[in-house]
């Protein structure tokens, strides 16, 4: 039987996608120590492993002698210690604390799971530096992105896996993989994600509850809203994201008249301003350009520019500035929702901040995905038992790990170095 400690263990989903990666291969394990300094996560991992977390991995001393370490860690900074000691130190960061566990107990290997930004974060010196580190203590490392909607989930997520072993490299089949950078593409090439014969779903329709609670539903007022802007039909809304400062595939304020109905000139202008004001020809910025009255006429060349344009502001669509520069007034944080997942693809990626503003559209309304369909977009099974606190429940899947993509992971790390680990 092999033995693991369970770092910034989260709800438990590192362990979860091991444990099974584990029990696929015949191999016995025990958790012997779990650490989680959130409290609320804490509580839905007692719920689902029947143990409490020990709490701040700085006040870990002493643990029972374990041959696996598992660390979802967090990316902090690594510029103070850099600014401090020179960036060969990481003292400061959470990532010591898996270097000091490293050192003292020698564990045969290591898991570790971050963001993708981890590669180039401080123009890839925090990278270069973890890596220095845990080959300074004796590992040979393995290290891959990969993208959840490869995996059977249906979820836009490329993380980083970092794997270990103690004197040897760890051999592998998988690679870097980044999957379809988003749901529009991933319509387009699903004939060409069938690579891993993954028996879950893999679009958003499937995990699906069929019927929720009302509580789930936009107001009646943000669907009326809906419907005035494109009609009966609610569902050529599929895909679209609410949002005041981007064009494409996107419904704005204005065109929901959120702050009073506007006119079609009204929306025209509104829709071109958007369009336009991210043009090099402006300026180099690609965000926040404010634009003349002259620029703007370059585009908007309707007669009833002067009227449109104070009816705007009136309504507060539009500011002009001191220097007579025009700017939409985005209201973002006033959309229900920002982004109507697809149920023919995958969704965005979910963060703990707002991971309760995704929706979807079903019985022709407008609602929020509930917490279950959180964890199903995450991979995590339906015996899952979740927090009682819907609030919870969405921060806590949306900075949570994808199950399947770690049980994969970790699978293909076990049958490839079977030799090497002695497991």
């Amino acid at each position: 039987m092999i033995k693991y400690i369970d770092l910034f263990a989260g709800v438990g989903g590192i362990r979860l996608g091991v444990q099974q990666a584990l029990e696929q291969n015949g191999i016995e394990a025990r958790c012997v120590l779990s650490s989680e300094i959130n409290e609320r996560a804490c509580e839905t991992y007692q719920l689902n492993f029947g143990e409490h977390p020990s709490g701040d991995v700085h006040e870990i001393t002493e643990v029972e002698p374990f041959d696996l370490l598992l660390g979802g860690f967090p990316c902090q900074p690594f510029s103070y210690a850099g600014k401090r000691m020179g960036f060969g130190d990481t003292r400061g960061t959470l990532f010591f604390e898996i270097e000091r566990l490293l050192e003292k107990y020698h564990p045969k290997a290591f898991l570790l799971e971050n963001v993708r930004g981890l590669y180039t974060h401080d123009e890839g010196r925090t990278f270069q530096t973890i890596m220095g580190k845990l080959h300074d203590l004796g590992y040979g490392t393995y290290d891959l992105l990969q993208n959840s909607s490869n995996f059977g989930v249906p979820q836009n997520r490329v993380r980083l896996y970092i794997l270990g072993i103690l004197g040897e490299k760890p051999e592998m089949t998988l690679s870097t993989n980044l999957g379809s950078a988003d749901s529009h593409l991933y319509k387009k090439n699903k004939a060409e994600l069938s690579l891993f014969d993954q028996p879950k779903a893999c679009k958003v329709g499937d995990i699906l509850e069929p019927e929720v609670d009302e509580k789930y539903y936009c107001s009646n007022k943000f669907n009326e809203m809906l419907h005035n802007a494109v009609g009966d039909d609610l569902s050529q809304l599929h895909g679209y994201r609410l949002i005041d400062y981007r064009g494409g595939q996107s419904l704005h304020s204005w065109e929901l008249g959120m702050k009073g109905k506007c006119t079609d000139a009204e929306i025209r202008f509104m829709n071109l301003l958007i369009q336009n004001r991210r043009k090099p020809i402006f300026g180099r910025e690609q965000d926040g350009k404010k634009l003349t009255l002259g620029q703007i006429k370059t585009f908007y060349t309707w007669p009833d520019i002067d009227e449109v344009i104070a009816s705007l502001i009136e309504k507060r669509y539009l500011q002009v500035n001191d220097e007579g520069r025009y700017n939409p007034v985005c209201g973002n944080m006033s959309f229900e929702v920002f982004k109507l997942l697809d149920p023919e693809s995958i969704a965005v990626t979910l963060t703990s901040s707002d991971a309760n503003r995704l929706g979807v559209i079903q019985h022709n309304r407008a609602r929020h995905i509930t917490p279950r369909e959180c964890a199903r977009l995450q991979g995590f099974p339906d015996t899952f038992r979740l927090h009682p606190s819907d609030a919870w429940s969405y921060k806590q899947f949306g900075n949570s790990v994808s199950v399947p993509v770690v049980k994969a992971v970790f699978d293909d790390f076990l049958r490839n170095s079977r030799t090497a680990l002695e497991w």
